[in-house]
């Protein structure tokens, strides 16, 4: 990829979780899960730096253990992109890559193809990605975001319920039943994943903006930008990606990690 637009991924990571405190370090094989971020991120070709933005000091020193690339920021940051934006406020950069910190799996080429999104339409100012869910029980797990676009593709709406809804369907068998309105209609159901890409001065706005109220029942922040009546360019990625978000999901990634030959 030939890119003129200078680009950073910010990584942000923090100890604090309700279900996995201190996960960002906890051990897959044998390094803590935000280096395998790091090395992922590092390896997509659109990217000139990799930070990890924490406000905690045992990250940042595990960060710089390893050799990758670390900034403390505040502690009263509520949300990823308010770390992201603190950091990126202070850096000479065009485009601001957004890779969440446990996320070991992201693939190099889906920030390649977030970034694109930027280079490719100037009109741009935010960009994500979406994969298809193939497995039924997904389309109606909370934890897994779903997301619908419109004919360009740019998002509608993005939530933890299942979208789009089948009226006509009492219950979600399998996604390919031959009943389902979704396979009749030539439609897919979606899942979000969590990558972003912004132009610079578009994420400092952003991040300076109030919580929106969907963003706060929902507690999805992209629901802010739509609200705000920003688009959101959303592109379609074969590669699904396996959070942590709690001990179990561990042996996911290993299962993933074998399946793949990834190290």
């Amino acid at each position: 990829m030939s890119v003129e637009s200078k680009v950073i991924a910010v990584i942000p990571a923090r100890w604090a979780s309700s279900r996995f405190p201190g996960k960002p370090l906890t051990k897959i094989r044998d390094k803590p899960m935000i280096q395998w971020v790091v090395e992922r991120v590092q390896k997509a070709r659109s990217v000139i730096d990799v930070i990890v933005a924490t406000d905690d000091k045992r990250i940042y020193s595990a960060v710089r253990e390893f050799g990758g690339r670390a900034e403390m920021t505040s502690i009263e940051h509520s949300s990823g992109s308010d770390r992201i934006a603190e950091v990126v406020a202070r850096l000479n950069c065009d485009i601001v890559v957004n890779v969440q910190g446990d996320e070991p799996l992201v693939s190099p080429e889906d920030v390649d193809l977030v970034v694109s999104s930027l280079i490719n339409d100037s009109s741009v100012l935010v960009s994500t990605l979406k994969t298809k869910i193939l497995h039924p029980e997904d389309l109606s797990d909370p934890n897994v975001v779903k997301v619908v676009t419109d004919m360009r593709g740019f998002a509608l709406y993005f939530s933890r319920a299942p979208i789009p809804f089948e009226r006509d369907r009492t219950v979600h068998g399998a996604l390919d039943d031959s009943d389902s309105n979704l396979k009749k209609s030539g439609l897919s159901a979606f899942k979000h994943i969590g990558v972003y890409a912004y132009k610079k001065p578009f994420l400092l706005e952003f991040s300076g903006w109030g919580k929106s109220g969907l963003e706060e029942t929902e507690k999805l922040e992209q629901l802010r930008i739509l609200e705000h009546g920003i688009s959101i360019k959303v592109e379609e990625t074969a590669t699904d990606s396996v959070g942590v978000d709690c001990p179990e999901d561990l042996m996911k990634v290993e299962t993933v990690l074998s399946s793949r030959n990834l190290e």
